[in-house]
């Protein structure tokens, strides 16, 4: 027996969060079509909270193992959904007031919400962790880090797209956000 065969290879864990990470880079996006312009400030705090929650979600995971696996994977994809459509749900109806409002305020409250909703696969990535035996410090890393990247740049861009004019970002945010949310129950209880 080797000594690194409960180990994932570096490429399986780098791809694993990629995946993990979509949801956040999305959200992301979304977040940046709201700023009026760029800062560094709203784009480290959103890609922070977003890289944490899917790395502590994934160690989190690890650490309650198969014990409550059965408990958590029936209701996470609710969760994630009832948050995301929520929060889209209130972006598309601000997006119908004649006031200028950014419902993703990039306010912890809103932040620490996204963070829970997007990062509840990552959840039972680190629950599939503990079945397969693998050390969680390293991926958990790898996933934390990827989200953080990722997310910035989606934060990024979606900042430059939300500079189109005559765009409504607060509308186009919250459909986004309601789609994740579908997207994440109909994976779980349609497709599984």
């Amino acid at each position: 027996m080797q000594p690194n065969e409960n180990i994932m290879s570096f490429i399986t864990i780098l791809l694993i969060a990629i995946g993990l990470s979509m949801d956040s880079v999305a959200v992301s996006i979304s977040g940046g079509m709201c700023l009026s312009r760029f800062t560094w400030r709203h784009s480290l705090k959103m890609a922070m909270v977003m890289g944490v929650f899917q790395g502590g979600m994934t160690w989190l995971g690890w650490l309650l193992g198969s014990r409550f696996s059965t408990y958590i994977t029936n209701f996470d994809h609710w969760i994630a959904f009832v948050l995301l459509g929520y929060l889209g749900g209130k972006m598309i109806y601000e997006s119908f007031r004649k006031e200028e409002h950014a419902v993703i305020s990039f306010s912890i409250k809103t932040l620490l919400t996204l963070g829970v909703a997007t990062s509840i696969d990552a959840l039972a990535v680190g629950i599939s962790m503990a079945f397969l035996q693998t050390a969680i410090w390293f991926p958990a890393a790898i996933i934390a880090g990827t989200t953080f990247f990722l997310s910035f740049a989606g934060v990024l861009c979606g900042c430059r797209f939300g500079q189109i004019k005559g765009l409504n970002v607060e509308l186009l945010g919250g459909v986004i956000l309601v789609a994740i949310g579908i997207k994440i129950l109909v994976e779980h209880t349609l497709l599984a």
